[in-house]
């Protein structure tokens, strides 16, 4: 009887430890989408100050968290046609085996919104909580949970600015990666992923659904189909809506974005009212929870078995 409940309490305090642990990690979520959508950051225009402040922010955790950045800087500069700066920010985790060095996995999402527009009610700053800090939180929560994984790939985790300019962070970085020879495995970008999608908790549809066995091997490795299908994706052909399509584009490889938004189960898509206060931290939590050992066990393949099926 003794061994019976001592066996008990260690399973309570592991439950409550875990508890505890979630919770922690949901307060971090809204913190971190709050602090993204406040007006402080302006919506996070590419070339304005807000941007900049945003991208400080992100380097900031980062540092905080001790995730190297790629580059000298966490912080990779490249500049519009008007010649104003744009920033990409990025970090990584070393990968174990050295062979795999310049075949990473990325995981991105862009951090940049349309900033100030026409008032409603009073209100001229679109503060893109869903889109995109939803996506930009996924990223550096997985950073955070991935850190300890010692992965034989390297694990690049990429915020992306000017997406909402056409793409251009992710085109710019697929271009260099390129001419430095690195040919990333797949590419993982998070896409306004703060609210659940009606009836489909703990699940995020995938673009491209059919171009690669990626949904395959995520969700066997995840143990449930956390990745499902999604004819809104289709309708709208966001697979080339995305900061996956220019790695799609350069290096025809499986490249793909999460995403829970369908334009059915959230009205403020590029409105002054995409609030932080509108976004579900649980629901966020519960994502980004499910995605660690998938992503982990991706990281560590020593061949290329994710591959494109060009369905």
């Amino acid at each position: 009887m003794h061994k019976i409940c001592s066996a008990v309490i260690v399973v309570l305090l592991i439950f409550s430890f875990k508890s505890q642990a979630q919770q922690e990690n949901i307060i971090e979520i809204e913190s971190q989408l709050k602090a993204l959508a406040s007006d402080e950051m302006q919506g996070r225009e590419t070339g304005t100050e807000g941007i900049e402040k945003a991208s400080k922010y992100i380097s900031g955790f980062f540092k905080k968290e001790n995730i190297k950045p790629y580059y000298e800087s966490y912080i990779d500069t490249f500049y519009l046609k008007d010649k104003k700066p744009a920033y990409n920010v990025i970090a990584y985790i070393e990968g174990t085996e050295s062979y795999l060095n310049q075949n990473p996995v990325i995981i991105g999402a862009h951090y940049d919104h349309i900033g100030i527009r026409k008032a409603i009610d009073g209100d001229s700053i679109a503060n893109g909580a869903n889109d995109n800090a939803s996506g930009t939180v996924g990223v550096m929560q997985l950073a955070k949970r991935l850190k300890e994984s010692k992965p034989k790939r390297p694990i690049i985790f990429v915020l992306f600015d000017a997406e909402e300019k056409g793409l251009l962070g992710s085109t710019y970085l697929a271009e260099k990666l390129k001419s430095e020879d690195v040919i990333p495995y797949v590419v993982i970008n998070l896409e306004m992923i703060g609210v659940p999608m009606n009836g489909k908790p703990g699940q995020a549809y995938i673009t491209g659904y059919k171009k690669s066995n990626f949904v395959e091997y995520f969700n066997e490795y995840a143990n449930q189909e956390v990745l499902i299908f999604s004819s809104a994706s289709k309708q709208y052909q966001l697979f080339k809506r995305s900061d996956n399509w220019p790695f799609y584009k350069s290096f025809e490889i499986p490249a793909h974005s999460f995403s829970t938004f369908d334009f059915s189960n959230y009205e403020y898509y590029h409105h002054v009212d995409d609030e932080a206060a509108l976004m579900n931290p649980e629901h966020m939590n519960t994502l980004i929870d499910s995605w660690v050992e998938p992503i982990s066990k991706i990281a560590n393949h020593s061949d290329n078995t994710i591959k494109m099926t060009n369905e």
